[in-house]
Formats: structure tokens, sequence, C-alpha cells
């Protein structure tokens, strides 16, 4: 069976699993690409083989070539002590050994990253942040994560928890988080989150997206939530400048679609925390859409 220097990516998602296949010396070209359901109902190992199913239409659709080595990016981390999924969302695969797994059913070495360190390899690598070498990637949606990139390479850390900000404290704040913790930045600023903010205010449950068309028309409650947010998103990520000094912070999902995120009251919002007078990070919206995570997943083989 014919090997080369294609990078194969695996993106294994809640709902879906999908799965590219782009060039070596110009990861922008796409060779193939496909995608399933999960079907994660169905259990562990069930997921196993619909990511070789996956595998196995990227095959086809490459005339039989096969990857030394694929990239999986996944919905948790990677305990490195045990090599174990942690702190997954779809709950079947905590506690599995999912590199080693997929290794023996793919006949193929792999490379696991979570989604957010995926989404952060490939803006810093070909999407919003191409060119900078210290990149945070922010994932703002139903929940709140990031991962790190330096010099176009991720950051594990040695728990496998590097750029989890979503669960640092916010001081003062003190609603309860799934982690058992309390105050964290996921309980405060991502989209539920602030609806139910919005909800405190008025007793009306609104989607994320009304409640900013409420604020533009004048909204006193939609207006306080936006600079809920502001203001809590530039306490927060003023820790992280100040530990790691990015030279940009890219933000994905659906709150990171926010303009005033983007404007300069979220920056004097940062500035107020920052250990320094002035602000050069850039703030940046992703470019590469829903298509970060499995280029990601990618670029992983090749590190």
């Amino acid at each position: 069976m014919t090997r080369d220097d294609r990078l194969w990516g695996i993106d294994l998602g809640g709902t879906k699993i999908e799965g590219v296949v782009v060039s070596a010396a110009d990861p922008d070209c796409v060779i193939a690409r496909t995608r399933v359901a999960t079907e994660s109902a169905s259990g562990y190992a069930h997921i196993v083989g619909r990511v070789r199913l996956v595998v196995e239409q990227l095959e086809a659709a490459s005339r039989g070539v096969r990857p030394a080595v694929i990239g999986v990016g996944t919905p948790g981390a990677i305990e490195p002590a045990t090599g174990t999924l942690k702190n997954s969302n779809t709950t079947c695969l905590n506690g599995q050994p999912l590199g080693r797994d997929l290794a023996a059913a793919l006949g193929m070495a792999t490379r696991l990253a979570n989604d957010a360190n995926c989404f952060a390899l490939a803006e810093a690598t070909l999407g919003a942040a191409r060119g900078r070498d210290v990149v945070v990637g922010l994932i703002l949606g139903t929940g709140v994560g990031g991962g790190l990139v330096v010099h176009r390479r991720v950051l594990d850390g040695l728990h496998g928890i590097a750029g989890e900000w979503g669960h640092n404290p916010i001081c003062g704040e003190t609603a309860s988080c799934y982690c058992g913790r309390a105050g964290c930045v996921e309980t405060v600023i991502s989209g539920p989150a602030l609806e139910r903010f919005y909800e405190s205010r008025t007793g009306a449950r609104r989607a994320l997206a009304d409640i900013v068309d409420r604020a533009a028309h004048g909204d006193a409650a939609a207006e306080a939530t936006l600079r809920r947010l502001t203001d809590k998103f530039g306490e927060a990520i003023a820790a992280v400048i100040n530990i790691l000094d990015p030279d940009a912070i890219v933000i994905g999902g659906g709150v990171g679609n926010i303009e005033r995120l983007y404007d300069p009251v979220t920056r004097d919002a940062i500035r107020r925390h920052l250990f320094n007078p002035d602000l050069r990070t850039e703030l940046l919206r992703p470019t590469l859409g829903d298509s970060a995570g499995v280029f990601g997943a990618a670029l992983l083989s090749r590190e």
C-alpha cells in the first residue's frame, strides 16, 4: 500500500466525524474530504468504528494511499499520564485509551489534541493569525475553552489542560460550574450564561442573537448583558495575556461573532487588568469557519 507525505486529519465531534487529506507542501490544498454521523449513543466501540469508516472513505478517495500517522481532534483532552481521554462531553469517550484504540483499528500512528487546540493550530497556521508566533485560540460558545500555539506547535502541558481558561475563576462570581467549582469563566460569558443573565433582568428567555439585536435597538437589559460580556471577557483574558503575552487571540464560537468583542470598549476592558500601559495583542475573527477543527487535526500529523 502506497504511503506519501499528505496530511490526514479527523475531527471527532459529538454529532459528526469529519476527515480530510491535504497536501503537506500546501495545506490549503484539499485532496479529499468526507464526513459521517458520529452516532455516539451507540457507544465507544461504535465511535471507533465510525472513525475507521471515515479513514476508509478517505483512502478510497486517495486511490489507496495511506498515511503513516493521522491527526485526531477530540472533544476532550488526553491525560498524559495514562493516555486516556477526559473532560469530554461525549461521555462514553471518557476514561478510554482513544489514541491506542484508534491506532489499532486504523493500522497507523495517531496524534490527538482537543478541538480547541486544533482550532488554534489551524488559525495560527492557515487562518486569521497566520504568521504570528504566539497565538491563543478561544472557543466562546455553549462552553468556553482555548488552545495555545507557539511557533505553529500546539502546547498541551503536563496535565494536558494548557489553554483551558474557561475554568479559571472570575473574581466575585459564584455560579456553579459542571466541573465542580464555582465562578468559572464559562459560567459567566458562555452563550447560555449570557442568556441567563438577560433572563434574570427581564424574566424573558431569549437567544443570544436576539439579545444582541435588542441591544442595538435600545433594550437596556440587552445592553447590560453585552456590557457584562465585554467587562468579564476583559478581566478573564487579561490574565491570559499577562502570562503568555501573545501576538494574537482568535475568537471562535457563537459568542465570538458578537461585534462588540472587537470594539475599543473591549480593549479598554482588557487594559484595566493588564500589567502594561498599552495593549498591542490583536483580537481576530477566525477565517476558517467549521473547517478549522479538521484542518488543525491534519496539521497535528506533521508535528
